[in-house]
């Protein structure tokens, strides 16, 4: 069975970049359209990672093959943020998440008394900020999964995250905040036939992943089409039209961070991990 274990919609908030917080959306996808969109592209399973949300079950719950999961924006104890992917969980675990992500060592504890299957989304991405050595190491040390393939990141991003996880479980999903990337990318675990068994085939590691990495031009063009959707949104937003040329180059210096960020953390990796050195 497949899944794309990484998707958002429109229930993922707004922005986090500075301004746009206030008036852009991180997505405008809208639940069913998504849905539909990944069974189209031929995912067996449908799940969906909104931000510290799963307001999108409400729609998606009626489906047999619908799971629920959120992406949980924690604090590691560095102080820096990540993005912690969560999986089939239950309504009652999205509120004891959401009580625990300002808290790692208690989030951790939970997951383990639940049992549920957690990855690090986009480790060597600047997407959510600063890392540091410790973060990497408190990685490893619980045992978290590690998203190897996001379709929203460049591909150095994600092959430092392959080696990184050498030993550990994996999964992948698009990352997919438009309708043009979703169900692109994929977890695939062949041997099972329904939710249950493919989220135990993720705790053993008994899966592979597929699809494409991302590139400046998938990114550019995602960028875009959120922008026309927030003036779709607030066609007060029209009198920002003429910005949008410059998407373009920002998206640009975007993808250059991000290589930047990744070369930087697998060459600091080096000294403590040989498995990344190849990457150096």
């Amino acid at each position: 069975m497949k899944c794309d274990l990484h998707v958002h919609t429109v229930h993922s908030g707004m922005c986090t970049v500075p301004v746009l917080r206030h008036v852009c959306r991180e997505s405008y996808t809208d639940p069913d359209e998504l849905y539909e969109t990944l069974k189209r592209r031929g995912m067996d399973l449908v799940t969906v990672t909104d931000h510290d949300s799963i307001d999108a079950a409400e729609r998606l719950r009626r489906h047999a093959d619908f799971f629920l999961s959120e992406e949980v924006t924690c604090t590691l104890p560095s102080g820096n943020e990540i993005h912690l992917g969560v999986y089939g969980i239950e309504e009652r675990d999205h509120l004891a998440l959401q009580q625990r992500r300002d808290d790692f060592y208690a989030l951790i504890a939970y997951l383990r008394e639940r049992s549920l299957f957690a990855s690090v989304n986009h480790a060597f991405s600047a997407l959510t900020g600063p890392r540091s050595l410790a973060d990497f190491a408190l990685f490893e040390e619980m045992g978290l999964a590690l998203e190897t393939r996001n379709g929203a990141i460049p591909e150095i991003c994600n092959e430092a995250a392959s080696a990184f996880a050498a030993g550990l479980p994996i999964c992948a999903g698009s990352d997919a905040h438009t309708l043009h990337n979703a169900g692109l990318v994929w977890t695939e675990a062949r041997a099972s036939q329904n939710a249950s068994e493919f989220l135990e085939a993720l705790k053993q590691r008994c899966v592979s992943i597929g699809g494409a990495h991302g590139s400046y031009w998938k990114l550019t063009r995602d960028v875009l089409s959120i922008g026309v959707s927030a003036m779709v949104d607030n066609p007060l937003l029209t009198l920002s039209l003429p910005l949008l040329a410059f998407a373009p180059a920002v998206t640009l210096a975007n993808f250059a961070k991000e290589h930047a960020f990744a070369s930087q953390w697998t060459r600091r990796w080096v000294p403590e991990d040989p498995r990344v050195r190849n990457l150096a």
